[in-house]
């Protein structure tokens, strides 16, 4: 297998990103003779959200962004042997993976070869037997909308190694999408656990995409960046040991230093000595970086530990409703008026309604659901005051009282309230377990191999 370098560039960092950082991503990698691009689209709740739409609409349940995602970028990326590499399959991978197709149809291009992973899903009555054992009494009388294990690496680098062009996945771990271009290149022993560790440290510099490149960085005044509206996706490098270095797109904006990486590096990491991956248990408790100059920063000393037995799982299920509504007041006494207005419709609606109320301008975020800092905090006299007003009940008629409540607001009081917008949507609860890995039954297969 090779020992050349693999550039692997990141264009997405979650469902609902910008989808216009792909195109120099690609343009960098083709001016440096190719590589993989990946896009990471989903969250925790997306393939919950993306499996309601495909019951709906069984041709649905996908990214909504892939055609603004891959369009645009699919037509250099098969010029210049670039591969893409995506879990915006969601809850639906046979329709992004034929949508895909349809657009290299489109655009007269050559059919592309898609592979297809499955196994994420678990839907069977002995995965529900098996997650009843882990979950007990949790799952008892609950409308569940998904189940998913988060794959790792191994079915993409399988895919690729095969000859595919463009893999599609559903839940697969963050990091996976870049390990798994990894092994494919380099032909790494799949128990290989210092080389899989760096490599998954590499994918989750990439997965947050403009994270790494100053835009979550960026605080004025004390993390500045140059050009953060315009910041490039991120660029990995990674090498046959696999240490790796970060960059990113020619001629965007923003910055990749010491202090960027840092942060990154450190991000939803709670134990440094075991993060844990479908793919392996990474250790980054001795890493280092050195700043290459150039927005180029190499990460040294990450190993890794052989991968854990078991697998992740997020149960999605139906919550109820989440009811919200706001209403202005500005002038004389309007932090007051606001206070009182949170007090009449949680008064009107009684103590079973469980409402919380932030003050927009006065106190909102470091506010608490039950309220006790407000109610601790004095009238601060703030002259221009958002109230938020926001309950959940698991019937929806009575989710809406707290809609008419605010509304009526207009005329019932206080005075001077305007600008009233409520919202009304269904909930989607979480919870999370592990189980043997060999209850998951995994793989993949070129699109024309699938039924339609």
């Amino acid at each position: 297998m090779s020992q050349t370098p693999l550039l692997i560039g990141c264009a997405s960092g979650f469902s609902g990103d910008r989808s216009d950082g792909a195109a120099a991503v690609v343009r960098t990698l083709a001016a440096q003779g190719g590589g993989t691009l990946i896009f990471e689209t989903l969250a925790e709740r997306t393939l919950a959200l993306a499996q309601l739409a495909r019951n709906d609409d069984p041709r649905r349940g996908y990214e909504p962004l892939l055609d603004e995602l891959v369009g645009p970028i699919l037509a250099d990326c098969l010029r210049h042997g670039i591969r893409i590499v995506s879990n915006f399959g969601a809850a639906n991978p046979p329709a992004a993976a034929r949508r895909i197709a349809e657009l290299a149809r489109e655009q007269g291009l050559p059919a592309p070869r898609i592979a297809v992973v499955h196994g994420d899903a678990l839907n069977t009555p002995a995965h529900r037997d098996l997650l009843a054992q882990r979950l007990g009494a949790a799952l008892d009388g609950l409308d569940i909308v998904s189940a998913t294990a988060y794959l790792g690496a191994t079915e993409i680098a399988q895919a690729l190694a095969a000859g595919a062009q463009i893999v599609v996945a559903g839940r697969v771990a963050d990091p996976s999408l870049t390990l798994g271009p990894a092994l494919a290149h380099f032909g790494w022993d799949p128990a290989d656990w210092p080389r899989l560790g760096r490599a998954t440290m590499a994918g989750h510099m990439l997965e947050c995409g403009l994270q790494v490149t100053g835009g979550y960085f960026c605080v004025p005044g004390l993390k500045e960046v140059p050009d953060v509206h315009a910041a490039g996706f991120p660029i990995a490098e990674i090498h046959a040991d696999g240490e790796f270095v970060i960059g990113k797109a020619e001629g965007t904006g923003g910055a990749v230093d010491a202090r960027t990486v840092k942060e990154q590096l450190l991000y939803e990491v709670h134990d440094p000595e075991r993060y844990l991956t479908p793919d392996v248990v990474a250790d980054l408790s001795q890493a280092t970086v050195v700043e290459l100059g150039g927005n180029r920063v190499a990460v040294h000393g990450i190993t890794g530990h052989a991968r854990p037995p078991e697998l992740k799982v997020n149960v999605c299920y139906r919550g109820g409703w989440l009811a919200e509504a706001e209403i202005s007041y500005a002038g004389v006494q309007a932090e007051a008026r606001a206070r009182l207005a949170a007090d009449i419709v949680q008064k009107r609606l009684g103590p079973a309604f469980k409402l919380r109320a932030d003050l927009i301008g006065a106190i909102s975020i470091l506010g608490d659901d039950a309220g006790e800092m407000r109610r601790a905090l004095p009238d601060g006299h703030a002259r221009d005051v958002r109230l938020r007003l926001a309950g959940e009940h698991a019937d929806r008629a009575q989710a809406e009282r707290i809609l008419r409540e605010v509304t009526a607001l207009y005329t019932c009081g206080p005075a001077g309230g305007g600008g009233v917008r409520t919202a009304l949507r269904p909930r989607l609860n979480m919870m999370s377990c592990t189980i043997p890995r060999e209850a998951v039954d995994s793989g993949w297969n070129f699109l024309e191999e699938i039924a339609p």
